[in-house]
């Protein structure tokens, strides 16, 4: 993924992702885990992001699992502000198309950013402090 820094290296190793976001996830995470191979350990939704402890399941890449979930939840979230009565809807689609234009990776609007800021996860005590973080930041955020 462009400018990301933290790549996923081994698609089938457990890692902590963090993925700016706008909401509509469940439903999405849901069939990503029976239908696409993606097993979750623990996730936060956050107003504007949402953290994740997963991995692929054998035969399964988790790059593509991530991509094609932020590409699906895109298109809902812009769907959603547009048939909403969402107060900001029109500076919302247009901080999206502005983010599509700037950096030419979507056609009208840019949810999601590309990186996904994924760590693989070794131990055991690395993966319950991710998961204590995980738990915490939205505490943390009031």
């Amino acid at each position: 993924m462009a400018g990301d820094k933290y790549r996923i290296g081994d698609q089938n190793g457990v890692y902590y992702t963090t993925s700016t976001i706008k909401e509509i996830i469940t439903k999405s995470l849901n069939y990503c885990i029976e239908n696409k191979g993606l097993e979750i350990y623990a996730w936060v939704l956050m107003p504007n992001h949402l953290h994740l402890v997963c991995r692929a399941k054998e035969g399964f890449q988790l790059s593509e699992i991530l991509r094609d979930f932020k590409k699906f939840t895109s298109k809902q979230i812009v769907e959603e502000i547009k048939t909403s009565n969402e107060s900001r809807a029109e500076w919302l689609l247009d901080k999206f198309a502005y983010e599509a234009k700037k950096t030419g990776r979507a056609e009208n609007y840019k949810v999601w950013q590309d990186a996904n800021h994924a760590i693989e996860i070794g131990g055991f005590i690395n993966i319950e402090e991710k998961i204590n973080y995980i738990h915490q930041n939205p505490v943390k955020a009031g």
